[in-house]
């Protein structure tokens, strides 16, 4: 027979290491060079903090002996920091994937970094990913790239346009950018703001024919100074990381202007689909329109705003996660408004009545003054305005009134007891004649009949429809017929019953 054994310390023991290895986060590395990217940008952020001996240790100086390492290796990080600030060199394009460019034609663990021409030959920088604990590799530029730094370095010379200006000019720096390229920089924008300018508005000008074309003036504008600033930041580049921040910021702008001109183009076309609307439909122009237009440009504003932070290398699942966990708690603390906003949408997009309907809600009669998003306003034959919540009005009875294509006519002649066979057969032929005559009349094939004997009366029921959805005129066709009905009643020798009349004792003569 087999026996069940309990499971030894060293299984346990091994499983607990199990778990914990697999809860364990892979390690970091603290001087961030666990990208190419990462390992460029945390390299020049140590250079322009003047903190060179941290700034080493992106370099891979195994080749050399500690001697040269101590004596060079400051020199060849100030050196790699003025190429890279100092040229067109863009931190932008260096990949953001831990394993580099898988696709740039170069051995997996060899990334470029930068390339120089130095008396008519080029100069390659690179960078390697170097393994420094079975668990941790790290980007470094190669020992072969960091021997070529100096000759790579010869590159850097003062500009026959450098010469022309005052030391102080040059020499004097902000950002670890020379002075004088801020102030071109400044100048430029200026310039190009101005012709932008002059470009939208004579651009709005020429098709000022155009609904709407005007409103296109802001994005062109913006549009036109951004890119042109970003074409002369080409020719007068400050250092590394201001120019990362100046290229991300004239993308997002240019990016902002392209969702803005979409924005004011759908502005443009709502307009041109409102005023086709019909009036009544207010409800969706009024209501549902501008929400749905608000939620478009919302959702292309955010859209874009992701995906420019995707390009800059952020991640956007923690941004969606928070969006996430933040749209529960607003929908639980709005309960009640997003149960409104579902019984507004659920009236406009059924639509039992509309603005300016007649209906009864409830208990109560009114018009139909305004469909909102929260709630429906209603004006009572008092001239009140009573607003009734959007999901209270949606679970209601409602009779629209004013969606009738005709009105039902059914009033009830009770005749005298005492009316004879005779006179209830002439009544009842004169009320089909009075109905005949009436143009607006629809009769059925007994309009007039006689159904019933009541406890003081003969009962004759008058059952038509005026073919008319006015009520006013229904009022006025209704007053005529009543008053020839009351007539014919008159001309046939009797009268209409009234309940005390038939239980009155004559007095007899004193």
């Amino acid at each position: 027979m087999v026996t069940s054994r309990p499971i030894g310390l060293p299984v346990l023991v091994y499983i607990f290491a199990g778990i914990l290895h697999a809860q364990t986060p892979a390690p970091t590395d603290p001087l961030g060079r666990g990208t190419p990217q990462s390992m460029v940008l945390q390299f020049l952020e140590a250079c322009h903090s003047r903190d060179y001996s941290k700034a080493q240790h992106f370099l891979d100086m195994r080749n050399m002996s500690s001697t040269d390492r101590s004596k060079y290796g400051t020199q060849l990080a100030v050196q790699l920091e003025d190429l890279l600030d100092d040229t067109n060199f863009e931190v932008a394009t260096m990949s953001r994937d831990p394993e580099g460019d898988q696709f740039d034609n170069l051995p997996p663990n060899i990334e470029h970094l930068a390339t120089f021409k130095v008396n008519g030959q080029n100069v390659e920088l690179q960078l390697e990913r170097q393994e420094i604990n079975p668990a941790l590799r790290v980007w470094m530029v190669t020992p072969a790239s960091v021997a070529l730094i100096s000759t790579a370095h010869k590159v850097l010379a003062e500009t026959p346009f450098e010469k022309l200006l005052p030391q102080q000019l040059v020499t004097f720096e902000i950002l670890d950018t020379p002075v004088w390229r801020w102030i071109a920089l400044i100048l430029i924008a200026g310039v190009f703001w101005v012709l932008a300018s002059a470009i939208a508005w004579a651009f709005v000008k020429a098709g000022r024919r155009f609904a709407g074309l005007p409103h296109f003036e802001g994005p062109l504008r913006l549009f036109l100074a951004t890119t042109g600033f970003r074409i002369a930041l080409e020719f007068v580049p400050p250092s590394s990381l201001p120019r990362l921040f100046l290229e991300r910021t004239s993308g997002l702008a240019i990016t902002i202007s392209v969702v803005w001109a979409v924005a004011v183009a759908i502005d443009t076309l709502a307009k041109r689909w409102h005023a086709g609307l019909d009036p009544r439909v207010q409800a969706v122009s009024y209501s549902v329109l501008p929400l749905g237009i608000q939620v478009l440009k919302l959702s292309l504003y955010l859209i874009a705003l992701l995906s420019v932070v995707k390009a800059w290398g952020y991640p956007i699942s923690t941004v969606l996660a928070g969006l996430g966990v933040g749209g529960i708690a607003v929908a639980l603390a709005a309960q009640k408004t997003i149960e409104n906003l579902f019984g507004g949408v659920s009236v406009i997009g059924d639509r039992p009545v509309l603005v300016g309907d007649v209906c009864r809600f409830g208990t109560q009669t009114g018009t139909v003054v305004r469909i909102g998003l929260r709630s429906t306003r209603l004006r009572t034959p008092d001239r009140t305005i009573i607003s009734v919540p959007n999901a209270q009005f949606s679970s209601m009875e409602l009779e629209n009134f004013s969606a009738r294509d005709k009105i039902w006519f059914h009033p009830m002649l009770n005749l005298r007891k005492d009316t004879t066979s005779e006179q209830l057969a002439k009544v009842l032929a004169s009320c089909r004649d009075v109905l005949a005559k009436q143009p607006k009349v629809e009769a059925g094939k007994l309009p007039v009949r006689f159904v019933g004997l009541g406890a003081y009366s003969l009962d004759v029921e008058v059952n038509v429809y005026i073919a008319t959805a006015d009520a006013d005129e229904f009022l006025g066709i209704q007053q005529e017929l009543l008053l020839q009905l009351l007539q014919a009643v008159e001309r046939a020798g009797t009268s209409l019953a009234l309940p005390w009349a038939q239980d009155r004792v004559p007095i007899p003569d004193q």
